[in-house]
């Protein structure tokens, strides 16, 4: 099986050691997106519900450049700084979602990177 290495400047570039996705069969893998602004990596929101927003629009993003779209997500992680934002995430999570949503799971973030709630990775159909 091949694997091809999705990359676009719409969503916020990965560090080193890692992909913004990768395509293998017939998924795309979207590595764990946070809040950033693409353009200039600042974090975009101070609520929960809009970083949930900048993490979806840049996992959108990516997967536009893969061929796929935010409808052919099967499954789902987001992590989360605080539990206390479950409610608040799980809201804004249901306007991108509203029929058919993904499998999913959620954790806590192990670490804080200054101002961060929020992170998400799926999984899609290619």
């Amino acid at each position: 099986m091949t694997k091809e290495i999705i990359h676009t400047d719409d969503a916020p570039p990965s560090l080193a050691g890692y992909s913004q996705a990768v395509k293998s069969g017939d998924f795309i893998f979207v590595s764990g997106q946070g809040p950033f602004d693409p353009a200039n990596g600042n974090i975009v929101g101070e609520s929960i519900q809009e970083q949930t927003r900048q993490c979806l629009r840049n996992v959108e993003a990516i997967l536009h450049a893969g061929g796929s779209s935010l409808e052919q997500v099967v499954s789902a992680t987001f992590i989360l700084g605080e539990e206390s934002d479950f409610v608040g995430m799980n809201e804004e999570w249901g306007r991108w979602f509203p029929k058919d949503p993904p499998a999913r799971q959620g954790a806590k973030l192990p670490i804080r990177p200054k101002g961060m709630k929020i992170s998400i990775a799926v999984i899609a159909e290619a």
